[in-house]
């Protein structure tokens, strides 16, 4: 069962602005370390990484039903890639609780990403799946 659908479209520009007037600043409040690895280990496509990552977690937050308010800190959501490349949404913190909160009894949460971008546009995609836990295993 779908718990919730997020999408959310970024202009690299404005993040390559905010990263040239903010700097450090902006990526300590937004991105994880893990984040910050993955956006400098791509030097001709540091902005269109960051841009993709803002978007997932603005779609997260949506997916979540909250947007970012409610206590929602940008650090609560965070992409990384498996070696396959396939991104995937880590969620702690209060976004962790919000999604423990609308996951039935019974089943387990799976959050399903997707990210692309076309310069100027970065764009992500979230859905946040109830699974049921089979044969009565702990899950989310």
């Amino acid at each position: 069962m779908i718990l919730g659908i997020g999408t959310d479209l970024c202009n690299i520009e404005r993040i390559e602005g905010t990263l040239e007037r903010f700097g450090d600043r902006f990526l300590q409040r937004v991105f994880t370390e893990r984040e910050q690895r993955k956006a400098e280990s791509r030097p001709r496509a540091v902005a269109a990484t960051y841009a993709k990552r803002w978007a997932a977690k603005e779609a997260c937050s949506k997916a979540l039903g909250t947007g970012l308010r409610m206590g929602i800190a940008w650090k609560d959501m965070a992409v990384s890639n498996l070696r396959t490349g396939q991104p995937v949404m880590h969620v702690t913190g209060w976004a962790k609780d919000r999604l423990d909160a609308m996951t039935p009894p019974g089943h387990e949460a799976i959050i399903h990403v997707t990210l692309t971008d076309d310069h100027p546009w970065a764009q992500a995609f979230v859905v946040i799946e109830a699974r049921p836990i089979a044969d009565g295993a702990s899950g989310a």
